[in-house]
């Protein structure tokens, strides 16, 4: 299960569709940190099921995040309780771990709109009257690109 750290567990992997209670991410983790540092460190907030650092499988370098699962979904909200967490000199971010697939629906505010990759004659007013069947445009902003061509970024109305 701990070994080499690498994806593959008896738990099955990070990716699994199933959303564990007491799984966590683990991101910001140092190149140094290992299963056992890993473990060893969040030990402290409950039991552990299952502890992996994720690691590049050819490389077997390690990819700077990892999952802990808790026995009890309760030790989650002792880890979250926590406002600070340093593991191998390094700030780590633990998070509710979710599987891909079942990830929450992310909640856009922004009424911002990017419009990149226009042809060096296309003109605002044509972006414009393009964005204008979706809704009136209340402002218009340019935005500088790497090449130093300048891109219109048009908001929508309030």
């Amino acid at each position: 299960m701990e070994g080499d750290g690498s994806q593959a567990t008896s738990g099955g992997s990070p990716n699994d569709s199933q959303h564990d209670p007491g799984k966590m991410f683990i991101g910001g983790l140092s190149w140094q940190t290992s299963p056992d540092s890993l473990r060893d460190y969040f030990t402290k907030f409950g039991e552990i099921r299952e502890c992996m650092v994720m690691r590049d499988p050819t490389t077997k370098r390690s990819r700077g995040f990892g999952f802990v699962t808790y026995v009890d979904a309760a030790s989650v909200d002792n880890v979250l309780a926590q406002p600070h967490h340093e593991l191998d000199s390094k700030t780590i971010d633990p998070k509710v771990a979710f599987p891909r697939r079942a990830q929450p629906k992310m909640v856009t505010r922004t009424k911002k709109v990017f419009v990149g990759g226009l042809s060096a004659n296309t003109v605002v007013e044509d972006v414009k009257l393009y964005f204008e069947q979706f809704g009136k445009m209340n402002r218009r902003q340019r935005a500088q690109t790497k090449d130093n061509v300048l891109t219109p970024l048009i908001l929508p109305r309030k």
